[in-house]
């Protein structure tokens, strides 16, 4: 987790969730939101994936983009 406390030292606000409903269905149960000071205005990013790693794996590199220092 030293992604996400490296986010928060930053400003973002992380939240990730695991819907049941979703997973029984076999859809991406997993949501990943980032929202905060960093962002214009309303902007966040956000993804629904098949796990938070894969939610990582796509936010992390829009978060670079955003100017944020996110550890390997």
């Amino acid at each position: 987790m030293d992604v996400v406390e490296s986010l928060a030292e930053q400003g973002v606000t992380v939240l990730f969730k695991v819907d049941a409903e979703r997973m029984r269905d076999g859809t991406k149960p997993w949501t990943l939101v980032a929202s905060g000071a960093p962002f214009h205005e309303d902007l966040l990013v956000r993804m629904d994936a098949i796990s938070a790693e894969a939610c990582l794996d796509v936010c992390l590199p829009r978060l670079r983009e955003f100017g944020l220092t996110i550890p390997e």
